[in-house]
């Protein structure tokens, strides 16, 4: 990710995009599109999704409507769609960090503002479906409140006058490439968290690209810090996963010398969509030989250069053998650091063993430490498939 560049004035105020940025709405877009396409005899085409990043609903309409050759006009189109989009409203998660950096600005007394190009109905009934979000705003701009959407200024520009302060104290916070053009022609200064994997080059624009809302440093910007990390590691909602373990490709004790144990992608495509790539730590789970802790990561692995997005955990014990067919399960409670690329072999290895030192020594934190005793852990996977959906997973040795 980007290092911010350095700024001339501190900044009082904090601008907000909604989808892609506090909100995982690209799932739901793609959820309701794949049976759509399908009736229309045409199929999702995941490498399109860029596509609609950061339009408003006409544009993306028109965009989807070309791309597939459908036979209506954008209005028809819309009037088809808008209704099940509205239904599914409170269906949207908050994307990891949203929560956190919502309340953070709030509990400082850091002004925030919304600004979407979605119409400000919208806006309204997704945020109405997340607790103590709508009054953490002290301002929201639709997108049918101003002449011209982004990549026009016109949103944000609004923002910071209706937000009494001037352009240049802000800081925007984007996903989409429009809305950072957007920032930056207001005068603002903006930092872009993409929602599209693997594109970061394109927003040499922003000021700081950074992996999700996790990473944000408000003390680079001259707002109050964070206080929740503890020895470099950040406490979060635990999560679980798990399956029975298979013989996968090698790279893991082949290349790296790291026995990893690789969750494949196709079968953990929800939990992949909700949670931001990066290196995570928990407790694993094997039903016949007990529980250990351990460190993962979730990503594209820059230096492979992968095609999906995989989720890879390294078990912190020397087993000496082969487990395949056992079941593994994994409890994952905190998060240490953005993936990222490395200038060699050796130094992707070096930091892959920090990241197992940090681990090793956090879980013994009682934050960490009290979820070595979670029930799930403990049962057996074929006794909770409905909990895991009792996926596969790839043994990389």
């Amino acid at each position: 990710m980007a290092a911010p560049k350095p700024i001339t004035r501190l900044i009082s105020h904090v601008i907000l995009d909604l989808d892609g940025t506090l909100l995982n709405t690209d799932c739901v877009v793609s959820q309701l599109l794949k049976p759509f396409l399908v009736k229309n005899g045409k199929k999702w085409d995941s490498k399109k999704a860029h596509k609609l990043v950061g339009k408003t609903p006409y544009e993306s309409a028109a965009v989807v409507l070309e791309d597939y050759g459908l036979p209506y006009s954008t209005e028809e189109f819309l009037s088809m769609l808008t209704p099940m989009f509205n239904e599914q409203w409170c269906n949207i998660k908050a994307l990891p960090g949203a929560n956190r950096l919502i309340k953070h600005l709030k509990s400082n007394g850091v002004p925030a503002a919304l600004a979407s190009n979605s119409p400000r109905s919208n806006i309204e009934a997704k945020i109405s479906c997340h607790q103590g979000w709508k009054e953490s705003f002290s301002a929201i701009v639709g997108g049918d409140e101003v002449e011209k959407g982004k990549p026009s200024p016109d949103i944000f520009l609004k923002a910071a006058k209706r937000m009494n302060t001037n352009p240049p104290n802000c800081l925007v916070i984007e996903d989409s490439l429009p809305g950072v053009m957007a920032g930056k022609a207001a005068g603002m200064h903006v930092i872009a968290v993409p929602s599209v994997p693997k594109r970061t080059a394109e927003f040499s624009s922003a000021d700081e690209v950074i992996n999700s809302l996790l990473d944000v440093k408000p003390e680079n910007w001259g707002l109050p810090p964070f206080g929740d990390w503890i020895d470099d590691t950040l406490p979060i909602e635990p999560w679980f996963i798990g399956g029975p373990v298979i013989k996968g490709f090698g790279r893991g004790s082949k290349v790296l010398g790291i026995p990893t144990a690789n969750l494949p992608a196709e079968n953990f495509s929800d939990i992949l969509s909700e949670h931001t790539s990066g290196v995570y730590f928990g407790w694993a789970g094997l039903s016949t030989r007990g529980i250990y802790k351990m460190v993962m990561s979730i990503g594209w692995n820059p230096y492979f250069d992968n095609t999906e997005k995989t989720i890879e955990p390294w078990l912190l014990h020397d087993f000496g053998e082969d487990f395949y067919g056992e079941e593994l399960r994994l409890v994952i409670v905190g998060y240490i650091r953005p993936e990222a690329n490395f200038p060699s072999l050796e130094s992707l290895i070096e930091r892959i063993h920090e990241d197992a030192r940090i681990a090793e020594k956090a879980l013994d934190l009682p934050v960490y430490a009290k979820y070595k005793d979670s029930q799930y852990l403990r049962n057996s996977l074929k006794d909770d498939n409905s909990a895991t959906g009792n996926q596969s997973v790839v043994d990389s040795k």
